[in-house]
């Protein structure tokens, strides 16, 4: 269970670890969403998946 592995906190701390090593910034996302605000009147962008290249 979590809490014999070091509880919630240690989870969450190296959840963030990860998230500052392959994690998007915040302007990647922007610049993502942007492009899709930005299309012509008769495009549809209907999903946006974005995923880091890079992996723990």
């Amino acid at each position: 269970m979590l809490a014999e592995r070091g509880g919630a906190a240690d989870a969450q701390g190296a959840a963030r670890a990860v998230t500052e090593q392959i994690g998007l910034s915040a302007s990647t996302v922007a610049e993502a969403v942007g492009y899709a605000v930005a299309q012509p009147a008769g495009v549809d962008v209907s999903e946006i998946v974005l995923r880091p290249t890079a992996q723990s």
